[in-house]
């Protein structure tokens, strides 16, 4: 009886490098300038023009090899990789192959085979019967990312990404915005039942988003083993997802790298790095999204669930980091901005960086709830005035009298009250009803106007009751 089927997946992930200048020009990349304004001779290809490759763009190379514990490579070599690029008026691109500049790494549990530099080709509109080429983007400097076929499922594949696109950005070597195409994913998709060799390969190419990679990747797979168990074979080649259909079609057939022919750049020099620039690199690292998550269960007790949620982004986890340092809480510090302040960003769509409520000021809220000067549902009250005014906890406190209550005598006052006006349920609760104590209390929190000390209000309403 033949196995059950599987798939084999393999991730190519393009990531564009932030820097001020294209990879081998002064040109600028910046995303959303008018069509064809920010090129020169050099991107354009002319004939005579002589690139000069950015230091930025080794730097951040370099950082992203060391940040997913690769081999860095001091030297390594560029070469031309020949085929028909509309977008690129060489009518080659300037890429790394059998010399990258990094290989041999890991993130969580899935292998990096090789991290290559690379210049990115311009865009093509198709308009009518003919096409029109925008060649800002062509020479924007990228590293490909590419993993070994350790992926079984679309889970493993978007699970993968989450954590690849933090380290970049925790680097600092891509903003990650898949909308503006600075992060693009070509997935490797192939099947075969359990224990058999790898099947045939497809590549879907371009994927700029998680949710457009994994539907790719679920429809992929039905699509082969569909082919296969009616006895068809499954070709080698490049495919395109269709958002509006969910299934992917033939873009071409699949190349081998001898098809593109590549040779080393003869107008390039070898790309050397000093070992000590390596060295320099690795101690500026920051400390990455992984380990960070692991301090914060390790140091502040945290579970693994809100450890992973606080270390998203780098802004974030520093957020969280200056309000749990200024308010001594660890853990009230992760709810609040775990369960509030993301609530707040996302529903109103802002950045962190805009937000109104500082981590000074968070920290302050936490202060006073933890001083016994505001209760709970006063603090959440006070958190809502803060991001909608930007006013201080305290202002807020002082202008809406929500100060709580901790004075003994005057709870006792208010509760010697609750028990004249209810005399009946206290004759209840002396004759053995004891759910009758909760009504009371709740009383009590109103004769106060919610301001009473929870604690306190309960300890004196019972010596009361109990007298």
């Amino acid at each position: 009886m033949p196995g059950k089927w599987e798939a084999v997946i393999g991730l190519e992930v393009h990531a564009r490098l932030l820097t001020s200048t294209k990879i081998f020009c002064g040109c600028s990349p910046a995303f959303g300038a008018p069509p064809n304004t920010h090129v020169c001779p050099i991107c354009l290809g002319y004939p005579g023009s002589l690139p000069v490759l950015n230091r930025k763009a080794v730097e951040l190379a370099v950082r992203m090899g060391l940040a997913t514990d690769c081999e860095v490579h001091p030297r390594s070599v560029f070469a031309r990789k020949n085929y028909f690029y509309p977008d690129l008026p060489k009518g080659y691109q300037i890429s790394q192959f059998d010399r990258p500049i990094a290989t041999n790494g890991r993130i969580g549990d899935v292998r990096i085979r090789r991290i290559h530099m690379e210049e990115d080709a311009g865009k093509l509109m198709h308009h009518g019967d003919g096409s029109l080429v925008d060649l800002n983007r062509a020479g924007t400097p990228l590293v490909e990312i590419v993993t070994e076929p350790d992926l079984a499922n679309a889970d493993d594949a978007v699970a993968y990404l989450t954590r690849l696109r933090q380290v970049l950005m925790y680097t600092g070597a891509c903003d990650g915005n898949m909308e503006e195409g600075s992060l693009r994913c070509d997935a490797n998709v192939s099947v075969r039942r359990e224990g058999e060799e790898l099947g045939t390969r497809t590549e879907t190419k371009n994927l700029n988003s998680f949710r457009y990679v994994g539907r790719a990747i679920e429809h992929e797979i039905e699509r082969q083993i569909a082919v296969l168990e009616r006895g068809g074979k499954i070709d080698q080649e490049t495919r395109l997802y269709d958002v509006a259909t969910g299934e992917t079609r033939v873009m071409r057939s699949k190349e081998e790298a001898h098809d593109y022919r590549y040779f080393p750049d003869p107008d390039l020099l070898t790309l050397d790095v000093e070992p000590s620039q390596i060295e320099e690199i690795r101690r500026a690292l920051p400390e990455l999204p992984a380990p960070r998550a692991a301090r914060y269960q390790r140091d502040f007790g945290l579970s693994v669930k809100d450890a992973e949620a606080l270390v998203v982004t780098k802004a974030l986890a520093e957020y969280y980091e200056a309000v749990a340092a200024e308010a001594a809480n660890a853990k009230a510090a992760a709810n609040w901005v775990r369960n509030e302040v993301l609530r707040v960003l996302n529903e109103e769509k802002v950045e962190l960086e805009e937000y109104r409520v500082t981590p000074s000021m968070l920290a302050r809220l936490i202060k006073l709830i933890d001083s016994g000067a505001i209760g709970g549902k006063s603090a959440k009250e006070i958190f809502d005035d803060m991001s909608q005014s930007g006013e201080a906890p305290e202002t807020i406190v002082e202008r809406k009298g929500l100060s709580q209550i901790s004075d003994p005598s005057a709870i006792r006052e208010a509760a010697e009250r609750v028990i004249t006006a209810n005399a009946a349920q206290v004759e209840q609760y002396r004759g053995g009803k004891q759910q009758v104590f909760g009504f009371l209390v709740g009383q009590l929190m109103k004769e106060t106007r919610g301001k009473a000390k929870a604690e306190l209000a309960n300890a004196v309403l019972r010596e009361l009751l109990d007298r």
